[in-house]
């Protein structure tokens, strides 16, 4: 069984930074896509980044693009969001997700995904 622990969040004013954290436990090697999802009251869960571990290969929704950076740290069995220039529109309460399976094209269904953290909460202020 997996586990996954987000931390980071916070409040940020616009234009700021933040970099968020996910540790994995309790899981056995293999490959696997791990997501970072965001989501505001009364909306559905998006897909923000993902990280295939086998390709090599990062997603990003375009409106993040050239701003956030989704990265691993397999010594530390950890995901990480790096968030910059950041919006108003980016406050929302952030999952880490995985599953043991290549992210693909279908990376921000939030279907594919087993495994969720408890999220942490992101605040942008104008």
């Amino acid at each position: 069984q997996v586990q996954l622990v987000e931390s980071g969040g916070g409040s940020v004013q616009a234009g700021g930074s933040l970099r968020l954290s996910c540790a994995a436990f309790g899981y056995t090697y293999s490959g696997y896509c791990m997501g970072w999802f965001r989501q505001t009251p009364g909306k559905e869960r998006e897909g923000v980044a993902a990280y295939d571990h086998d390709v090599g290969s990062t997603y990003y929704a375009d409106a993040v693009k050239g701003r956030f950076t989704i990265s691993h740290d397999n010594a530390k069995n950890t995901l990480y969001l790096q968030m910059s220039s950041l919006k108003p529109e980016a406050t929302a309460m952030y999952y880490c997700a995985a599953h043991y399976s290549w992210c693909g094209g279908t990376w921000n269904f939030n279907s594919r995904y087993r495994y969720w953290g408890q999220g942490t909460q992101v605040t942008v202020s104008s």
